[in-house]
């Protein structure tokens, strides 16, 4: 069975959008940066590819939180991509777990590539950025990053989140 909703006529409107989004599978990724010696880190699944040439990223987070106008002034950021085995990670920053940020980097190896964001060291790929633009976007940044450094670890089973819940690809 389906059904079609429309902003225009229906006030549940925004819940729909999000129940329909649900369907969206996407990678879970920890988006990092670094600036003035704070720390900050966040789950998110939106963030993709925008080109090769050169090679460019983005990434979304929420700029309803204070804390992240941190990804727009420190010039940098580096995209996670998280492997089946780094959940705890991806609950820890999100923000299910209540943990400071110092704690959350302490659950896992962390380097420093050329941008200056924190890496993690067993991601299954890592892209460093240098933030070539932020946009306010409604609830929203968009970070546009090109792409400096890549850092690739041996295959295994990606993070995936769909319909409200992890999940795992080979």
């Amino acid at each position: 069975m389906s059904a079609a909703f429309s902003m225009h006529d229906d006030p549940n409107f925004s819940k729909h959008y999000r129940d329909a989004m649900a369907h969206y599978a996407g990678h879970v990724q920890i988006v990092t940066t670094a600036h003035g010696g704070v720390l900050r880190g966040v789950t998110a699944t939106a963030a993709c590819s925008v080109s090769d040439a050169p090679p460019t990223v983005l990434a979304c987070v929420n700029r309803m939180n204070e804390h992240n106008a941190i990804f727009e002034e420190s010039g940098n950021f580096a995209l996670n991509t998280l492997a089946a085995h780094h959940r705890p990670l991806a609950d820890a920053f999100a923000g299910f777990t209540g943990l400071s940020a110092e704690e959350r980097f302490a659950m896992a190896e962390w380097e420093v590539e050329a941008s200056g964001a924190p890496v993690l060291a067993d991601a299954l790929a890592s892209f460093d950025c240098r933030l070539v633009e932020a946009k306010a976007m409604t609830t929203h940044w968009i970070l546009i990053g090109e792409v400096v450094s890549v850092k690739m670890s041996a295959p295994g089973e990606a993070l995936l989140y769909y319909r409200r819940g992890y999940h795992y690809l080979s």
